[in-house]
């Protein structure tokens, strides 16, 4: 095999007195020749070695070469080893290691030389990716990738995300956005017959071009929400507030006198919850007291203040009346909704299925659909099932031994452990990236930012997919009270927290008769949308928790607080 004859994405690059080294993804070394001296040395012999990533779609571009340097590697190509500039986190455009890849004939990006660095030259990028200045660090999301200190290791672990997801170029978040347009590109290139001139035309079922958000969707930095007044950006009748269920209540008194709490946790909520989900792709179109469809995205006005909660008995069919001790799925907190509110489109549909009636007031909505989620879900689904199957989870495992797996999963290979942490955060960053706050100084406070200009910033998809995930996690709730008689105790996103006689997940998931799953309840699994076990503790800290005024369920996972984790 020649050098160039390997297909690989990216190279880790390292150094022993001072002579480079390259770890390839297939856990072999190659001797980097003795002229690659700078980065932009560096560049020319990852482009001439052949290193790159082909397309993942009919319309999609390929991807050039990745370098991942090491602190050895940053000393042997005459960069800082750290980075001066803590707050714009780049090194200086008067460093002589800028000024030797501009005369080289390489142009950097604006982010300028920094942790994620773009050469271009001509038609050709190069990333480069610098370990010591913080390229993996915890704020990216990496999920440990930073802490796998072997060259080796990393390269293979950087390697498997590579080919399960894409190739990486800053943090997850960043990554997943990038995979989106890389499975659904926004043009595709066609010749004009007329001029025999090649011409870009949108794809179907992409987003081809930035929209504005409908007056609702749009966040209070947001151009369009210039003339809110204070108390109008904090009313759900003037802005949709579709976020994560996050409440806790007291347990009664016949809940406190279960020995046990426990946690189940829905597996990567936000991707299960973007499975099949019909989104919009063009703009928003504003009407007048329409009827609600539930096969139409959008932003509806609705007033479910009052509405009854209801569903219908398992045996009987009969409609019955939920609990009091609920949660609404119509809000963030919990609590019943106090007037007209904005609401997209999956809690509504939601709400006709609890019985409901849906009289809408008005509503943005976008005519122009399709699920273009679906190859992103699909492809990061793949990669997190294929990485716990890499650990020795898969589907076909019975519940004990799943729950069993998942108990020890950080005591097995730690590099496969950190790219399902990197996986899992690139499916939520993602979901996070589509409606992007600004960053950094403005004109003014409601001046556009660049993140406005990319067809991906859409805080109404977003909303989509936080909406479904809600109220799928609710419907599973109620599915389990109807069933099992439990209500939960408190809820933090996909994380839901019951009282239990016996300390395991297994004895709160709703089961048939005959002691398979129910389905549409909570089911013990690795799948997406299935749920593992966040965590068991006594009834008396459940309570002490919530007198400290805390909401138990980011502490149930073995005392740590899972928001401030990114959990």
């Amino acid at each position: 095999m020649t050098e160039t004859a390997y297909a690989a994405s990216l190279l880790v690059l390292d150094a022993k007195d001072g002579v480079l080294v390259g770890h390839r993804p297939d856990v072999q070394s190659v001797e980097v020749p003795a002229d690659v001296v700078d980065l932009a040395t560096a560049a020319e012999w990852a482009v001439a070695y052949g290193l790159g990533a082909g397309p993942l779609s009919q319309y999609g571009e390929g991807s050039g070469p990745l370098l991942v340097l090491t602190e050895a590697a940053v000393e042997a190509l005459g960069l800082p080893a750290q980075l001066d500039d803590r707050k714009r986190l780049r090194v200086g455009d008067d460093h002589p290691a800028v000024k030797a890849v501009e005369e080289a004939g390489w142009k950097l990006s604006r982010a300028g030389l920094s942790p994620w660095s773009f050469l271009f030259k001509n038609r050709t990028e190069v990333h480069v990716a610098v370990v010591p200045w913080g390229a993996f660090s915890d704020h990216l999301r990496w999920g440990g990738i930073g802490d796998v200190l072997d060259p080796g290791a990393l390269a293979y672990v950087l390697g498997l995300y590579a080919s399960r997801v894409i190739t990486p170029s800053g943090s997850t978040a960043a990554c997943s956005l990038a995979l989106m347009t890389a499975v659904r590109p926004p043009t595709r290139l066609v010749r004009d017959r007329a001029t025999n001139r090649l011409m870009r035309v949108p794809v179907d079922g992409s987003l081809s071009a930035p929209v504005d958000p409908a007056p609702p969707e749009a966040p209070n930095e947001h151009p369009l929400a210039k003339d809110r007044t204070r108390d109008e950006a904090q009313d759900p009748g003037h802005v949709m507030v579709e976020e994560a269920l996050v409440w806790h209540r007291a347990p009664t008194e016949a809940e406190a006198a279960a020995p046990y709490v426990v946690g189940v946790d829905v597996n990567v909520a936000f991707l299960a919850a973007a499975s099949r989900l019909t989104v919009g792709l063009g703009e928003a179109v504003y009407t007048d007291g329409p009827r609600f469809d539930k096969k139409v995205p959008g932003a509806w006005l609705v007033d479910l203040s009052g509405a009854e909660l209801r569903t219908k008995d398992l045996v009987t069919k009969e409609w019955k009346t939920l609990p009091a001790e609920f949660p609404s799925p119509f809000t963030p907190d919990g609590k019943a909704p106090a007037g007209p509110a904005w609401y997209a489109t999956p809690t509504l549909a939601y709400a006709v299925e609890l019985g409901i009636e849906v009289r809408p007031i008005a509503a943005w909505l976008r005519p122009e659909a399709g699920g273009y989620l679906d190859l992103w879900h699909n492809r990061l689904r793949d990669a997190y099932m294929d990485t716990l199957a890499d650990l020795g989870i898969t589907p076909d495992m019975p519940e004990e031994a799943f729950l069993a797996a998942m108990a020890t999963i950080k005591e097995r290979d730690p590099e496969a452990v950190a790219l399902l942490s990197a996986i899992k955060q690139t499916a939520k960053g993602g979901i996070g990236k589509l409606r992007e706050r600004p960053q950094g100084k403005r004109e003014g406070r409601h001046a556009p930012w660049p993140a406005l200009k990319r067809p991906t910033w859409r805080p109404d998809i977003r909303a989509a997919v936080i909406s479904a995930a809600r109220v799928g996690a609710h419907r599973k709730m109620v599915k389990t009270w109807n069933a099992t008689g439990l209500v939960p105790l408190a809820v933090l996103s996909d994380c839901i927290i019951y009282p239990s006689a016996h300390p395991t997940a297994r004895a709160v998931v709703p089961r048939k008769p005959d002691g398979t799953p129910l389905p549409g309840g909570f089911r013990l699994g690795p799948n997406p949308g299935y749920c593992k076990e966040e965590g068991v503790r006594p009834m008396q800290w459940y309570r002490e928790t919530v007198a400290n005024g805390a909401n138990p369920a980011r502490f149930i996972k073995e005392g740590r607080d899972a928001v401030r984790e990114g959990e």
